[in-house]
This record gives C-alpha cells, structure tokens and sequence, in this order.
C-alpha cells in the first residue's frame, strides 16, 4: 500500500523545484523556462515517522521500513491545457491514479523567474488550474456518456443509474463546478464513475504556498490570497520554501532540522504534505515487528484489525483469530516489549477492535 501525490500547478511556480525537494533528489531538471518538464518525474520517497526510528532502537532489530509515499510530477498547466495547449494536458492521466494532488501556488517575487502574469496573482493562477481541471473531467464524462447512451439500449437496468448520474455530473461540470462538490456523493452510480474515471476534480487538494525564505515566517498579500481560496473550498494549505528545502538534499537529518530551525520553521515541507495528505484522506499508521525488523502500515481510519491484517496480506484477514496491541507511547514509557509485558499493559483484541494510530500490534492467524 502506497500513498500517490501527483504534484500540479502553472509553469514556473516551483514544481519541479518541490518535487526534488520532496524526494530529496534531483530527478526533475529546473529550468527558467516553461514545459523543462517533458516527461512525467516519479520518485518513492519513505514516510517520515520517528516512531518507526524510537521503536526499531527499544526492540534493538536492525531493520527498519517504513511506509512509502509516491509523487508524480507533470508539466506545468496552462489556459487552454484541455484544448491541447502546452504539454501538462499529455500527462493529466498520470495523476489521475494518485489520491492527492499537490498545486503549488506561485507567492514570491523574482524578476528573474518567468512568469505568466508579471507578478504572482494567486487567484488567477489557482482558477486557471481549476478550470483546466474541470475542463479535462467534462470531456472524460461526455465520452462516457456517449458511450453509456449506447450500452443503455442492451441493459437499461444496469446501465441508465449510470447514465443519469453520468448526465447530472456533466451539468455539474459544465458549470464549472468540481467534482467533489456534487452533493450526491453517496450514490452508488456516482461512486462507481468515480472509481473508473478517476476524475480530478473528486481529489483531496493541498495548496501548497511555494515563498521565499521571508515568506515562512509571516504571510505576504500572496500567501494570504492563497490560503483563503483553500479556506474557501474546505482543502488543506502548506507554505513551503522549495528553494530552501532544495539546498537541504546533501545535508544530513540532524543538519537539516537545524537549518529549519534557523529559518524558523520546525516542520520539513515534506513533513507537512504527508501529515496534511494523512489527514485529508483519513489514513493512520500501525506498526508491525519481528526478529529482524520494524514496519510502518497506512490504514484507513476507523478499519478494524482484521482489515489492517489484510494490509500486510489477504491471508492474515482471511484467517485472522486475535490481535496483540500496544498503543506506541505506551510501549515506549515502559521501554520495551518485556518491561510491557511485566506491567500487563499489552492488550488482546478481537475482530470488532478499531486499530488506532500508533498501535504496535501482533496478529495471529490460522489459514
């Protein structure tokens, strides 16, 4: 299981610059130029969590995994992307996989980075985008409602639910309106859409604020705008310095929280987006152990333990009898599985158990 964030937003904003700073790599080129990004960047990068790292040193294994985190980075979109202009519209069906996306907004000044307005204009830049989005989705929804007028006429039992919602939503979108808005989202024949158009107006979106340096530490009249659109539609805000992050790749961990630190900060850009993805997807993390290593596991919040068995493999849900748990900070406070043991601080839950975030937990099947 991994989580997939395809990063979005308008040529020269400071994607590919994120994008690297994220996967602490330089896999995407930088240029000051439109469309450097010609083919979609991929990297997986593991989720930080120093839970997983406390956690490996108490149990003394050697091993540690933790969970992975996917980002896709395509070319920059522009007005008329769903008409065929530029190039981000060739690669829109990469993110259509991801469950966030990532739109980083343009809020520094820098005469000498091309831009398409002569100075960040958060509003325009982010209603653009949104747009072309809405835009990319109709025309997904008017091909399959083509196709569905036609299949109606062999199955009009399976097939009209589909048909009607296919209808309603191409009003929705001719509107201008985004998918995740529509108001029936409960329907089954609108969850089935969804699940095979993959539309990227349903998607949980985070703003993300690319600034300069003084920037992070007080908002300009651009953050501001920014922050009030993703208020505005109920999303998720970072303010992250790209640039920065990007001079911390070569540096070492505890190199780069003091050079957060001095730039007033306390949180990684890559922090922030994956506790904030975390949360806008209602998704928790369960550790697993053994003699050789420690594990990190994304989960849905509010699964049960057989779920989060199934997790690790179909065959521990299938025949999953009990689960053995400690929440994280208490294991912790008692300094180890034994000490654990000794206090009867472990827990043994059943098939109704909700996992909870941070709990260490052993399972035991029969198959």
């Amino acid at each position: 299981m991994s989580l997939s964030i395809g990063i979005i937003g308008l040529p020269n904003v400071g994607k590919s610059t994120t994008f690297n700073a994220l996967t602490q790599a330089q896999n995407a080129e930088v240029a000051n130029y439109p469309f450097c990004t010609i083919q979609p960047n991929k990297a997986i990068v593991p989720v930080p969590d120093t839970r997983l790292d406390r956690l490996a040193d108490m149990v003394g294994v050697p091993n540690r995994i933790h969970a992975a985190i996917e980002f896709v980075d395509i070319a920059g979109l522009v007005r008329g992307a769903s008409q065929g202009e530029g190039l981000g519209n060739q690669f829109l069906g990469n993110v259509r996989d991801t469950a966030v996306l990532i739109h980083v907004v343009r809020c520094f000044e820098d005469p000498n980075v091309v831009h398409i307005n002569p100075q960040p204009n958060p509003v325009e830049d982010i209603a653009i985008i949104n747009l072309e989005l809405v835009m990319a989705d109709l025309e997904q929804i008017e091909r399959k409602t083509e196709k569905l007028s036609r299949q109606i006429k062999g199955d009009r039992k399976v097939f009209g639910p589909l048909l009607e919602m296919a209808e309603a939503l191409k009003k929705h979108l001719e509107a201008g309106l985004p998918i995740g808005s529509y108001p029936d989202r409960d329907n089954h024949a609108f969850n089935s859409l969804n699940q095979e158009m993959r539309f990227l107006t349903g998607k949980k979106v985070i703003y993300a604020a690319n600034v300069d340096e003084d920037g992070l530490l007080e908002d300009n009249a651009y953050t501001r705008a920014a922050r009030a659109i993703a208020a505005e539609h109920g999303a998720e805000f970072v303010k992250i310095c790209a640039q920065l992050e990007e001079a911390m790749i070569d540096m070492t961990a505890v190199e780069q929280r003091e050079y957060l630190e001095l730039s007033g900060v306390t949180e990684s850009g890559l922090e922030q987006i994956i506790r904030k993805s975390f949360r806008a997807l209602g998704l928790i993390s369960f550790f697993t152990k053994n003699e050789n290593e420690v594990r990190a596991w994304e989960l849905q919040q509010g699964a049960t333990a057989p779920q989060a068995a199934g997790v690790i493999h179909t065959d521990f849900e299938r025949g999953f009898i009990r689960a053995e748990v400690v929440p994280f900070d208490v294991f912790e406070q008692h300094g180890g599985e034994t000490a654990v043991k000794a206090a009867g601080a472990m827990r043994i839950e059943g098939k109704e158990y909700i996992v909870q975030d941070g709990d260490v937990i052993l399972f035991r099947f029969n198959v």
